[in-house]
């Protein structure tokens, strides 16, 4: 288990370092009497796929977070001829016209530049983008962290993965600060998969915490938007030392519950929070209700996902998630007075984000 410290790139938030080489596994050409390196593209189109993820998991609030199988976004970047660095998102689907088609503006036009910045010379194209979204925007299950990802990904593999993803995560933190935040609790999972600690975003150094067998997740996203924005407008700025000692343990035993393979250690540490679900839950109809018919149905701990509205639980297996599921679909439909978008049972993901 190694940690893993990531040099800066330049014009990253972080303290100015001078920026590795990027691994190119790549024909760079030296452009006569011009003194400047081209990097050209391997391929002429690539796809990639992003997962969803859980950020916070309770008392983890910024500094863990995990991808899960199931829905996510994918992003299909192509090579365009003879317009060198430029980025176009040529379409979105899935998003009901609510995103940006200027790549400055939208969380994969700005992972797709930042990416371009990180290859290790200028590319000899420009980048076309089309975005098919999975997840729904302001959900809590990292939307625009699997968009940033699945964009950086496809790009990176058009000239060949010249990038590790741990660098990528760079261009993932400079999408995810436009949109909801400089944090890389969702963005590091999406890109790489399982459990990541966050220690730190300045510099950025992560932990990636293994876990050994099968964890089911139950993942209820009801038909309410919580933007990231403003559920993190109501988190206090002052802390009682009762509520930090809690939510310490309860961070402590979430990480060696993942480190010895423990679901119920998981979910009871999950279910713990006592910072920020308090001001949160009550933001969410019927979010309550929901915690307490996912438990008496047999989840061994239930919060919210992110910023929400999805909830989250930890079960056992399949069978318990299911029912675990009904439970916590019939609490947001009677005590929220809420529809559902979607509800599934899910297992950890630990490749993160991938060509298709």
């Amino acid at each position: 288990m190694r940690a893993m410290r990531v040099q800066a790139p330049a014009g990253a938030r972080q303290a100015p370092a001078r920026p590795a080489r990027a691994r190119v596994a790549v024909r760079a050409q030296q452009v006569a009497g011009q003194g400047k390196v081209y990097i050209d593209p391997v391929e002429k189109e690539a796809a990639a796929f992003a997962p969803a993820t859980v950020a916070n998991l309770g008392p983890g609030f910024d500094w863990m977070g995990c991808a899960v199988e199931g829905e996510g976004d994918v992003v299909t970047a192509r090579v365009l001829p003879d317009r060198p660095g430029e980025v176009v998102i040529e379409g979105i689907e899935g998003d009901g016209g609510r995103l940006s088609l200027e790549a400055p503006k939208n969380c994969v036009g700005i992972a797709a530049i930042e990416t371009l910045k990180l290859l290790g010379a200028a590319p000899s194209c420009g980048v076309g983008l089309r975005l098919h979204k999975g997840l729904p925007l302001g959900s809590g299950m990292g939307s625009s962290a699997a968009s940033a990802a699945a964009a950086a990904w496809a790009v990176n593999s058009l000239f060949g993965c010249p990038v590790p993803k741990d660098r990528l995560i760079y261009a993932g933190l400079a999408s995810e600060a436009a949109v909801s935040g400089y944090h890389a609790d969702n963005i590091a999972p999406a890109l790489m998969g399982g459990f990541i600690l966050i220690r730190s975003c300045d510099p950025l150094d992560l932990q990636r915490l293994p876990f050994a067998g099968d964890l089911w997740f139950v993942l209820v996203n009801p038909r309410f938007e919580a933007p990231t924005a403003e559920m993190r407008a109501v988190l206090p700025k002052e802390i009682p030392m009762k509520q930090v000692i809690n939510n310490c343990a309860m961070g402590g035993s979430l990480v060696a519950g993942i480190l010895t393979g423990d679901a119920a250690l998981i979910g009871k540490a999950l279910d713990s929070d006592a910072i920020v679900e308090p001001v949160r839950g009550p933001l969410i109809p019927g979010f309550a209700a929901v915690k307490e018919a996912a438990r008496a149905a047999g989840a061994f701990g239930c919060t919210i996902s992110g910023a929400g509205p999805t909830a989250v639980a930890i079960v056992s297996d399949p069978e318990v998630g299911e029912r675990v599921k009904e439970a916590m679909v019939a609490a947001f439909r009677t005590a929220g007075q809420l529809e559902v978008n979607s509800a599934k049972v899910v297992r950890l993901d630990n490749d993160g984000a991938k060509r298709v």
